[in-house]
């Protein structure tokens, strides 16, 4: 699962590091470290004449690579409800081609979603008999660099818009999961799917729609490229924000577990 992400990227390193052709943002996104569903996030997707909103430019031949604000929960385009994409933050690589509310999407609607990185909360094998909460863990590369993580998105039109409403159409995402790898897997048994730069291309170009070429292009984080340590606990409320929240804790004298990068507690 991936339910939480921080970002504090802004609008122009993004554009260097995805090599956008169009920003179709109204309004700059401020620096998030608490990146909750239902939030508004960037997406990075490449938009042919029939899935652009009439400002693309467009051509059958040349998608036009875009950075966009999307909403973080798909809402399907059959949806008679938008209330549905609460539920559909996540969905798993290994039924995505299947699944009616995802389907449509995976063949014709991908896309980037830029983090510097994600939580995941840790169970203690003693946590239920102490009473102890679930520790949080902040997921980040190694080497300091952006994560692009694999998403699909989707355009909802809202009946009760008119036509000539700018707000008619609701642009809405997902982030693709997979089994954890070894390491990551102490922690939680889900992850994001990670898509490597070389692989950009083909990802968001809308006219590659074979399921089992994309499926290929997709494979969970190379052992030892992340890096995981653990953080606060006010990370829990979506009401808290600031890079504090990313903070590896201070070291646990008796923890009894040695940090490879000298940083607090348990490291994986």
């Amino acid at each position: 699962m991936c339910g939480r992400y921080a970002l504090s990227r802004g609008l122009d390193d993004l554009v260097e590091e995805f090599r956008i052709d169009q920003v179709v943002v109204t309004e700059a996104l401020a620096p998030d470290y608490n990146v909750a569903p239902t939030k508004r996030v960037y997406a990075v997707l490449e938009c042919q004449p029939d899935q652009d909103d009439g400002g693309g430019g467009a051509t059958a031949d040349a998608p036009v690579r875009q950075l966009r604000v999307v909403r973080w929960g798909l809402v399907p385009f059959w949806a008679k409800d938008p209330a549905i994409g609460n539920r559909l933050i996540n969905a798993r690589v290994e039924t995505v081609a299947e699944k009616p509310a995802f389907r449509r999407a995976f063949v014709g609607r991908r896309c980037l979603l830029p983090a510097d990185g994600y939580y995941e909360w840790y169970t203690p094998q003693e946590a239920s008999a102490a009473g102890r909460r679930k520790q949080p863990f902040f997921i980040r590369p190694k080497d300091g660099g952006i994560l692009a993580m694999a998403g699909l998105y989707e355009l909802w039109c809202d009946p009760s818009r008119s036509a000539d409403d700018p707000d008619r159409w609701r642009w809405t995402c997902t982030v693709l999961t997979t089994r954890a790898e070894d390491s990551l897997g102490r922690i939680h048994d889900r992850m994001p799917l990670l898509v490597e730069p070389d692989r950009w291309d083909v990802w968001l170009d809308p006219r590659r729609r074979d399921p089992d070429e994309l499926r290929a292009l997709l494979a969970p984080a190379a052992p030892g490229r992340l890096a995981a340590y653990p953080v606060s606990t006010a990370v829990n409320d979506v009401r808290n924000n600031g890079p504090h929240l990313i903070e590896p804790l201070p070291p646990e004298p008796d923890s009894g577990v040695e940090n490879p990068e000298g940083r607090g507690g348990l490291l994986f």
